[in-house]
C-alpha cells in the first residue's frame, strides 16, 4: 500500500528562506525544509494496481510551465484550536488549471473525487495547543512574507510515510510541463 499525493516541491532556496523563520512557537512541529511542498491533490492509501493507474493518468496531463509566488501566512483550525500554520500562494489561474487537470486525471484513474475546495498553501508547522500569543506574534511579524516568483516546470507524485518526527515525503515520479 502507498499513501500518495500529487504536489510541487519547493526550490531549495525558498525552502531555506522558510526554514530560517520557523521557530518561536511552543507546541509547533516545524516541517523540515526537504519536506516543504504544495499539495495539488491528496490521494491517500492505494494498492499497487491503483498506484499504477494513477501514474498512467498523471502522465497524460499536458500543460505549460508557469511562475508561482508564495505570500502571506495563515492557520487552519478555529481560534484556540489551530492545528496547521501555512504560507499562502498568490492567485494563479495557471496553478488552478493544473490542479483541475490533476483532479480530473486522479478521478479518471478510479479514485473518488476530492470533496474539499482546493486552497493552495505550503504547510510550515503542525501544532498541538500552540501558545496563541506567540502564534499571533509570529503571524504579525512574518505576515508580509513573500517568495518567488519561481518557475513551475513539473509536478510530482509523492509517497507519504508516517514517522516519529512527522511524515517523510519521497518523490516517486516527476511529470514535466512542456
Amino acid at each position: 500500500m502507498f499513501r500518495l499525493f500529487a504536489g510541487l516541491a519547493l526550490p531549495a532556496g525558498i525552502a531555506a528562506r522558510i526554514n530560517i523563520m520557523c521557530s518561536g512557537i511552543p507546541g509547533a512541529r516545524w516541517v523540515e525544509p526537504e519536506n516543504l511542498h504544495l499539495t495539488l491533490r491528496f490521494i491517500g492509501e492505494v494498492d499497487d494496481s491503483a498506484a499504477e493507474d494513477i501514474d498512467y493518468a498523471l502522465r497524460q496531463i499536458a500543460d505549460h510551465p508557469f511562475d508561482l509566488k508564495l505570500e502571506g501566512l495563515g492557520t487552519f483550525g478555529k481560534h484556540g484550536k489551530e492545528h496547521s500554520l501555512w504560507i499562502g500562494v498568490a492567485p494563479s489561474p495557471e496553478l488552478a488549471h493544473l490542479q483541475a487537470k490533476i483532479e480530473s486525471a486522479v478521478v479518471r484513474s478510479g479514485q473518488p473525487a476530492e470533496e474539499r475546495k482546493f486552497t493552495p498553501h505550503v504547510t510550515i508547522a503542525r501544532m498541538t495547543r500552540p501558545d496563541l500569543t506567540r502564534l499571533q506574534h509570529f503571524i504579525e511579524g512574518n505576515g508580509l512574507f513573500q517568495a518567488g516568483p519561481f518557475r513551475v516546470e513539473q509536478f510530482t507524485l509523492f509517497e507519504s510515510v508516517p514517522g516519529n518526527g512527522g511524515p517523510v515525503y519521497t518523490a516517486l515520479e516527476d511529470y514535466p510541463l512542456t
